[in-house]
């Protein structure tokens, strides 16, 4: 799920959810139960810096010394309304689709 997390008076655009049993970040080991939000980084001002192999992947370093370090996360809780069976939460694909070509739809 998105959200923001505050960080002094600037706001970063946050990814929230749970991370899988094991996953690591800043020292921290999760434990599989518990939510977490984290900022997944910036990207660079220009992309191009990706492919001429100054990017630090996983594979090059270590996951402390890498430029972008990605969370595995766990697939979200069913959530049970009434005597319904459980469903996925909404994810707002409809808000992803406008984005992506609402301007060829108009």
């Amino acid at each position: 799920r998105e959200a923001q997390v505050a960080r002094g008076r600037e706001k970063l655009p946050s990814i929230l959810g749970t991370p899988a049993p094991g996953e690591t970040a800043d020292g921290e080991t999760f434990d599989g139960e518990t939510e977490v939000a984290t900022f997944p980084g910036d990207l660079p001002a220009d992309p191009e810096e990706l492919f001429r192999g100054t990017f630090r992947g996983l594979s090059s370093a270590t996951a402390d010394k890498a430029d972008y370090r990605f969370l595995r996360f766990r697939p979200p809780k069913l959530v049970r309304e009434g005597d319904e069976e459980p469903a996925l939460p909404h994810i707002r694909l409809d808000r992803a689709l406008q984005f992506l070509i609402g301007d060829r739809l108009q």
